[in-house]
Parts: structure tokens; sequence; C-alpha cells
């Protein structure tokens, strides 16, 4: 379980995010980030139940808390929170799974951040030709009750090759596919949260499967891998 003592933890970086106060507690961001690696390790193992996950060890998904701070204005050198990441196995299995520790802000999500330009016009003209599919998906009632909606950057008007009048523009405006499901401090306490986190993870499955069958095949539904 994450302890009270990580989120206290965090809740004292975000007041003090300066290399001097970390050094004088590192004691404390060391028994914090040891909490995390058992999560983490956890909630690996618990992921193995129902999918195939890239790698050997929770602790090896656990972003690091140092900030890189050379392209950016804000130069706190510490994160406000603990994070990880899962990729999943083989080049047909596509979606990466995320969770984010931060008192008051904690959530798990999902998706595809940054998707190459061929992918994503491969993801959109699958969507154009039938978007009856993931709107299928996403207005399910398992997904609204999850994630709410499908969540992501989109262009103001249409993408280039595709009119503002398409019945599909809605969809067609993405350029980030993501799910985010939030969690309380208190959820985050529970003994349990790593199950609700893999939980909500494999409740993604659906639309994971739809968008891996649409970067791994073409309209014809021939496979491109």
């Amino acid at each position: 379980m994450i302890t009270r003592e990580t989120l206290q933890f965090l809740a004292k970086l975000k007041q003090n995010n300066n290399r001097e106060w970390f050094q004088e507690h590192k004691h404390l961001y060391e028994a914090a980030h040891k909490n995390m690696i058992e999560f983490a390790g956890a909630l690996y193992e618990e992921m193995q139940l129902h999918d195939q996950i890239v790698g050997t060890s929770g602790k090896k998904c656990l972003h690091r808390i140092y900030r890189d701070i050379r392209f950016s204005k804000d130069k706190t050198p510490f994160k406000r929170n603990f994070s990880g990441g899962f990729r999943r196995a083989t080049d047909t299995l596509r979606g990466g799974y995320y969770f984010h520790i931060e008192p008051g802000k904690s959530f798990v999500g999902g998706g595809f951040w940054g998707p190459n330009p061929d992918d994503l016009k491969l993801i959109r003209s699958h969507i154009a030709a039938e978007p009856e599919r993931l709107r299928e998906i996403i207005d399910g009632q398992e997904f609204k009750e999850e994630f709410g909606q499908l969540d992501g950057e989109q262009v103001k008007t249409a993408p280039k090759g595709y009119s503002k009048d398409d019945p599909a523009i809605d969809l067609l405006r993405y350029k980030q596919f993501l799910v985010m499901r939030e969690f309380t401090d208190q959820e985050v306490k529970s003994k349990e949260f790593y199950k609700a986190a893999s939980d909500s993870f494999a409740k993604m499955r659906t639309f994971f499967d739809y968008m891996s069958e649409v970067l791994t095949t073409d309209l014809n539904g021939i496979p491109l891998v």
C-alpha cells in the first residue's frame, strides 16, 4: 500500500522544492521511494494477470523524481509526484499505461500520447471509414463510468485532408487519444489500491484492442506488421 508518509513527503516537497531541503531530508525521499517500488511491484504483478507487459519489475517502471529543467522556465529541480508506466509487449499490442501519485491529484491513465504522423494518419483513416466502432467504445457504459470521456489535444478546425463538415469530425480532430481515472488520497492509501489501479487499466483494454487493430492493419484488414 502507498503510505500516508509517502503522500506527506510529496506535500512537503511541493512546499520546499529545492536541492538544499531535499538533501537534508533525503531519508524521507528514500523511504517514500522504497514504498513506491513496493507498490509498483505489486501493480506490475497484478497487470501480468490480464495483459502482456514489457519489463521485469515494478522498480524499472518508475520514473525519476528529478526534473529535466534544461528547456523549462520552471527551474524547480524535483517533480511533485511519483509516477511510472507500463508498455504492452510485442508489435501488435499497442497502448501505454501510466500512474501518477500526488496529494489531491492522483490518477491512472493510458492511451496514445504522441502518435507519429504515419500512425496518426492511419488512425484517422480508420475513424473516417468506420467512426461507429470507436463511438461504440467511448459511449459504452463501462467506459463512461470509469473514464468519463476520451481526452487529448485536438486541432481547432479539421485536420488536413478532412472537411469540417465530416460526420466524424469530433473524433478526427484528436491528436492524442487518452483516458484517465482520478483517485482520492484515501483511495490511494487503501491496501487494495494496486488492484483498483490494475482494474482501471484492464477496463482500457477494449479501447486498446481497437487501437491496436487500427495501427496494425490497413483499411482492408490486411496486417501491416
